[in-house]
């Protein structure tokens, strides 16, 4: 974090997103944009000019120190800023501001809500629970979010904490439609998006028979979609509740 003075004289706090590495004892940090160098120390393809805020390199970045040339020779086999950014944020630590943890914690809970909706039912009515009780259910239990963990890792140990306080069960259903010829090569855009097909067989008269593992939560969409574009000649029959 640095600071900055306003016209009235007072110190204004401003919040950087810097990678850092330490070499030797030295400390190195370039100023960085921390959604790109998020996904660049992913593995993702992206320009370093798009990532860095410039191609300084600093010992202290939030006091303006610069580091020496012959240094970042020494520890890095070049003074190429660019360059040595590059090892910075790929082989350092990324250190984010406050608020943008604070962005990406509320992104990741966004994605956690939108699964746990998808993927699990109330078992007392085989629906899924709206996704604003979710929340308030999440922040009764006080659920911890992980911003740098994926949503589908956080899951099950989310629900355990959501079991104290809503009915709720996490369901994968395999279900079997069986699609008129005429809709079937339409249907199967549906059919991909709403899970994944476990089996498919074309019938004699052109018509598509198949199972497609969905979460219990989508059933109605995956139903309501399929009805849609069949006029309502779609056979489905639930085989499997797991």
């Amino acid at each position: 974090m640095s600071h900055e003075i306003d016209m009235s004289g007072e110190s204004k706090h401003i919040e950087i997103n810097l990678a850092k590495i330490k070499k030797e004892g030295v400390v190195y940090e370039v100023n960085i944009d921390p959604d790109m160098a998020m996904e660049f120390k992913s593995g993702k393809a992206i320009d370093i000019r798009d990532i860095v805020k410039s191609p300084l390199i600093f010992n202290d970045a939030q006091k303006g120190l610069r580091a020496a040339e012959n240094l970042l020779v020494k520890h890095f086999g070049t003074s190429d800023g660019y360059k040595v950014a590059e090892i910075i944020i790929k082989e350092g630590e990324v250190q984010l501001s406050t608020n943008f943890r604070r962005e990406l914690r509320e992104k990741k809970k966004r994605q956690i809500i939108a699964l746990i909706h998808r993927s699990s039912i109330n078992p007392q009515n085989n629906l899924p629970h709206p996704e604003a009780r979710i929340e308030s259910a999440m922040e009764e239990a006080r659920v911890k979010i992980d911003e740098f963990k994926k949503a589908e890792d956080q899951i099950q140990v989310i629900l355990k904490d959501l079991m104290k306080i809503l009915p709720i069960r996490y369901e994968v259903r395999t279900i079997e439609v069986i699609i008129d010829a005429k809709f079937a090569p339409q249907s199967y855009h549906i059919l991909k998006n709403f899970g994944t097909i476990a089996d498919q067989t074309w019938l004699n008269d052109g018509s598509l028979m198949a199972k497609v593992k969905i979460p219990a939560g989508m059933q109605s969409d995956f139903f309501d979609k399929l009805n849609n574009l069949t006029h309502g000649t779609v056979k489905t029959r639930i085989i499997e509740n797991r």
